[in-house]
């Protein structure tokens, strides 16, 4: 998978570069699959979040290596993102460490609350 650059926005060109997807393409994608949404700048430039990148890279692979359809590669996101919501509603994974270890101090310091109101 592409390395992405630690920014928070990139410009079409860039996405385009780092995906090896035609900017063209990109924005037929866009159009396809609604979650991919860049925003504009001032300019009225497309600038896409790093999720968007990642979204996109996803996409091209399920189209390009996994040979989906379209129709096919739009229910495999919606089903990727139901599961992702389910697991971080049920908490069962973080996507890092230090989420869980805050996750473990806001517990511990609810059930000191709640010992406190219960006193």
């Amino acid at each position: 998978m592409a390395q992405i650059p630690e920014k928070l926005y990139f410009k079409i060109g860039e996405v385009a570069s780092l995906t090896s997807v035609k900017p063209y393409v990109l924005r037929y994608w866009e159009s396809e699959f609604k979650i991919i949404s860049p925003k504009k700048s001032l300019t009225k430039q497309r600038v896409y979040s790093r999720g968007d990148v990642n979204l996109i890279l996803e996409i091209k692979r399920l189209l390009y290596k996994e040979k989906y359809t379209l129709e096919g590669a739009k229910k495999r996101i919606r089903q990727i993102q139901k599961e992702a919501r389910a697991k971080n509603q049920l908490g069962i994974e973080f996507p890092d460490d230090k989420y869980s270890k805050a996750m473990k101090s806001i517990t511990k310091d609810l059930k000191s609350l709640q010992k406190i109101l219960a006193d």
